[in-house]
């Protein structure tokens, strides 16, 4: 009876971990684990409330609604993301084309590392693609290369004055769709074919982008 009623306490004890201010953070990581383990459209509120060892309301609380908790996903995504362009970028020659090469195999090695957190971030009908924080996240990773080819990027508060450079946008479609293409399986199945495209393709597909 006692060894029973202190699996009950410690059953407890587990399922309220994060009382210590970071039960966001810990909901976002544990829909990061069910976004790879169940797909973008296979996780619930529910489900992340398991994984993390809270109330099923606890999401809900934080995040509103599942569309919510996708996008508090894809907003921590775009951070790591432009994060990722802004180190290539620091590091890369100082010309134009040293730094969208750079910040374009960046890109791809994101994705494949991210795949799944990649594939979230351009489902905006499954999003909140008004969120202030989703569209500041989504513009500044884009600054990062407009500011390489010579644009200033745009803020995300005044929507006339949301237009990207030419350039830009041409770069951002070639590594993008080089980038699709790879995960999606056009030149071999899994992350290590997309991986081998990007170290043998890449090169070559680069020298073809105008700047």
């Amino acid at each position: 009876m006692d060894r029973n009623l202190n699996a009950v306490k410690n059953k407890k004890l587990r399922a309220t971990p994060y009382h210590h201010g970071a039960l966001r953070e810990a909901l976002i990581a544990a829909a990061e684990t069910e976004l790879v383990e169940r797909g973008i459209e296979g996780f619930s509120l529910r489900s992340v409330a398991r994984r993390a060892g809270v109330s099923p309301a606890a999401p809900a609380h934080h995040f509103g609604d599942t569309r919510g908790l996708r996008t508090a996903v894809a907003i921590t995504a775009f951070e790591d993301f432009a994060r990722a362009l802004e180190d290539a970028d620091d590091v890369a020659p100082r010309d134009v084309e040293g730094r969208v090469r750079a910040q374009c195999v960046a890109y791809i090695g994101f994705a494949i590392a991210n795949s799944a957190r990649f594939d979230l971030m351009w489902r905006i009908a499954l999003l909140d693609s008004d969120s202030p924080k989703f569209v500041a996240a989504a513009d500044a990773a884009f600054a990062v290369l407009q500011r390489a080819v010579g644009g200033q990027g745009f803020g995300p508060t005044d929507a006339s004055d949301r237009l990207p450079s030419p350039a830009a946008v041409a770069c951002w479609s070639m590594i993008h769709g080089f980038t699709r293409l790879a995960l999606d399986g056009s030149f071999g199945v899994g992350i290590d074919a997309a991986r081998a495209a990007a170290d043998k393709l890449l090169p070559a597909v680069l020298e073809h982008l105008e700047i």
